[in-house]
């Protein structure tokens, strides 16, 4: 099941040509994971209290058509993929049924006590759940 962040772009989040400024769709994402993971009830300040945090180590987005100021979006998030120490989550920011972004966040699992890099911990592999791809854009 795909978990969706309803979302309402700001004034300030708006550019001269009348849409969401490209960089505010990656803090969009950002939000959304940590709302992911306390929807599936991993809290992240419960993570870095298990000794756990991650990085993001790659973004990638995929632009199709502009969120517009008062637009009434969402931010689905998906498990795309996890690895022995690294994850990725899918999103799509959608307006209505219309996918306006794609993106796909790399995460690596590492110690919060900045000792490095971890396994990906199970309480951690329980919130994200199976792999599952979200619809077609």
């Amino acid at each position: 099941m795909t978990f969706r962040m309803p979302i309402t772009p700001r004034y300030m989040e708006i550019d001269s040509q009348g849409v969401v400024f490209n960089g505010w769709y990656l803090t969009w994402v950002d939000e959304a994971m940590a709302a992911f993971l306390a929807d599936r009830g991993l809290p992240y300040p419960e993570l870095i209290e298990l000794g756990f945090d991650v990085h993001v180590v790659r973004s990638e987005l995929d632009y199709k058509s502009g969120v517009r100021w008062g637009d009434d979006a969402a931010v689905a998030v998906s498990t795309g993929r996890i690895g022995t120490t690294s994850f990725a989550l899918d999103f799509q920011v959608l307006r209505g049924g219309e996918v306006c972004v794609a993106a796909r966040n790399v995460y690596v699992v590492v110690a919060s006590d900045f000792s490095g890099k971890r396994p990906v911990p199970p309480r951690l592999l329980e919130a994200l759940g199976e792999p599952a791809p979200l619809l077609p854009a």
